[in-house]
């Protein structure tokens, strides 16, 4: 299964751009970023069999092995590509919110975006090492 960062602003070369790189390179299943305008842009065509997940304060701050839990269902039900969907600062509409199969927050508090992509690339991580068995996460 694909996990896809689809995330509005350019990151650039910057501290958080490394820590993404550094954390996606980890990941033994594919993944892909496409980034898009602070607005406008269109979103990749999505294949069939794709789970949307949208990061936004109202969703549900999930632990990591809920994460890695859920991943794992989507992969065994044939999901194709899980979409992880970042907005720009002021978040998601509605419709975009309604459209997801998910809601994924990282907590009450704000965070600033590119802290988030990179936040969201160690969580996929840690969730596919939990899959894996692997000790980077160790449930204490």
């Amino acid at each position: 299964m694909l996990l896809h960062i689809v995330a509005r602003g350019r990151i650039g070369r910057s501290p958080e751009a490394e820590l993404v790189d550094r954390y996606l390179a980890r990941i033994a299943w594919p993944t892909r970023v496409t980034e898009l305008p602070d607005s406008g842009g269109r979103l990749p065509p999505e294949p069939p069999r794709t789970m949307r997940v949208v990061l936004d304060e109202k969703g549900d701050a999930l632990a990591s092995r809920a994460l890695a839990d859920r991943l794992e269902r989507w992969r065994d039900e044939g999901v194709r590509e899980t979409r992880f969907l970042l907005g720009a600062a002021d978040g998601f509409d509605d419709r975009a919110r309604d459209g997801a199969d998910l809601l994924l927050s990282f907590g009450r508090a704000t965070w600033p975006h590119l802290l988030a992509r990179a936040m969201l690339a160690e969580q996929l991580f840690r969730a596919t090492s939990i899959l894996a068995n692997h000790p980077y996460h160790r449930e204490g």
